[in-house]
């Protein structure tokens, strides 16, 4: 097996020829696999045209990112298993810098994803989370720069990951209940659970398009991500703590007022309790080694509001 880069692409013709084009850039050797969510444009053709190495899986429906990149990797071995977004441009050395950060004892490194109208600041540099296992993206906002030195985050972001694939199938890779969000930071905890480390690769950049398929305050978008968040907070067991309880609810209540009254949409509040539904029958997982940052609920807030997600 060699480094293979897993794309998942839904309808994404309108940017993936620039990923594909940079890929065949890269300082390092790997395959490329894209797999196809269904798409109704001309992803599948376009990819074959920029790219005819790429290994096209096609798939008849939009099964979400989990279960998609989980199909990918089990029809496609690759070893180190590694994802880009179909809206992220690679710059030429993003994979020799990911493989370069795989040191001993890492299982996953985190790439760095910049902010496509503002390239000289960081857009997500891996995801981080609070106590209450609220998602952030980790330096989002910093300058470029920061990420030189900085601690690792607590895994990377599924826009652009590398993970040792023995570590990945471990924890039987992603969650495929979660249709789109969040399922990066579940298979962060999950590895955490298991010991795993996360290193920062801050030479591994790409050149991010924010929430291109869905925008980035759309209903759509509030209700995957709600429906995230309602699952984790069940599926980790947060609301049993009384003192984590109150902190998510206060923070929730906030985040979907702010959706009434600014986007005028209770996707997300729908979300929430559709996913917190969802999980009632599901075993309990832990938290209780993941390195986990240190918020109060109107730090966690503001850096929330920041994505409006």
């Amino acid at each position: 097996m060699q480094p293979t880069i897993y794309i998942p692409n839904f309808n994404g013709a309108a940017r993936l020829g620039a990923v594909l084009r940079a890929l065949d850039e890269q300082t390092a050797a790997c395959d490329v696999v894209l797999v196809d969510n269904g798409s109704d444009d001309d992803s599948v053709a376009l990819a074959r045209r920029e790219l005819p190495a790429v290994r096209v899986i096609e798939l008849d429906e939009n099964l979400g990112f989990g279960r998609a990149i989980n199909r990918a990797v089990a029809e496609v071995p690759g070893d180190p298993v590694i994802l880009l977004n179909n809206d992220a441009v690679p710059e030429p050395r993003f994979l020799e810098a990911l493989l370069e950060g795989l040191g001993e004892g890492v299982d996953s490194v985190a790439g760095v994803l910049l902010q496509e109208r503002a390239p000289e600041l960081i857009d997500s540099a891996g995801v981080v989370a609070d106590a209450t296992l609220m998602g952030f993206d980790y330096l989002h906002g910093e300058p470029a720069s920061a990420a030189e030195g900085a601690a690792p985050p607590l895994g990377p972001t599924g826009g652009a990951a590398l993970y040792r694939r023995a570590a990945f199938e471990a924890v039987g890779g992603f969650d495929e209940r979660i249709f789109l969000y969040y399922e990066d930071l579940d298979l962060a905890l999950r590895l955490a659970a298991r010991g795993s480390r996360c290193a920062l690769a801050p030479a591994a950049r790409a050149l991010h398009a924010y929430s291109a398929s869905l925008g980035a305050a759309s209903a759509r978008k509030y209700a995957w991500t709600g429906w995230s968040r309602g699952y984790m907070l069940r599926r980790y067991g947060v609301m049993r703590d009384p003192r984590l309880a109150l902190r998510a609810l206060a923070a929730e209540g906030a985040l979907c007022t702010g959706q009434l009254l600014k986007d005028r949409t209770a996707a997300g509040l729908k979300g929430r309790f559709r996913g917190w539904r969802d999980a009632a029958d599901l075993g309990h997982r832990d938290v209780a080694v993941a390195p986990l940052v240190d918020l109060s609920t109107r730090e966690a807030l503001a850096l929330r509001r920041q994505r409006r997600g």
